[in-house]
């Protein structure tokens, strides 16, 4: 976890961190597009982003390093995704208010899993709540001493108002990462 107190360092004092009122580019919903050979290709997530993929459908969340990925699986068969990045994407969402754009894209609707997978070790509960950015000059970042998968189900089943028995996390390696 050094390396990401390093990495955080560095990027505090490039000035490299992005603005929290940022307004997010992405919209919240995007729909599988058919490819030539009339599959579905998967909706593609980026770092900082929310989007649906239909019944049916899946997502494809590239490039999954140091983030995390939370996947609504709705009881029509639908996802709904999002790509939560461990420093702000400029333009996108900070992973404070990510989990609210997934909750406000899920809406109402039923629910049968959220699966939370990526860089389990990497990633304290509270940024969730107030992202790495959120933190002044002179105020203490929390690191994560060791992986805690409990505490990263707890936040993500509270920031989406789902029970918690809902919520899996699996650590994954570094790699794309296809939903379906």
């Amino acid at each position: 976890m050094a390396a990401v107190a390093v990495l955080v360092a560095a990027q505090m004092a490039a000035g490299t961190v992005a603005e929290a009122a940022a307004p997010p580019s992405a919209q919240a919903v995007a729909v599988a597009s058919k490819a030539a050979d009339g599959t579905t290709a998967p909706v593609r997530i980026t770092e900082g982003q929310v989007a649906e993929a239909a019944p049916g459908g899946a997502i494809l969340y590239p490039s999954v390093t140091s983030c995390l990925t939370v996947t609504v699986r709705l009881r029509d068969g639908g996802l709904v995704g999002a790509h939560a990045s461990l420093f702000q994407v400029p333009g996108e969402y900070r992973s404070d208010r990510i989990l609210s754009e997934l909750k406000r894209s899920v809406g109402g609707r039923p629910v049968r899993a959220v699966e939370v997978r990526g860089a389990v070790g990497a990633w304290d509960p509270s940024y969730f709540v107030k992202a790495i950015e959120g933190y002044g000059d002179g105020e203490a970042v929390p690191f994560p001493e060791s992986p805690d998968p409990g505490g990263i189900a707890e936040a993500v089943a509270k920031g989406l108002g789902q029970p918690r028995a809902l919520v899996t996390v699996e650590d994954v390696p570094d790699g794309d990462q296809t939903v379906r």
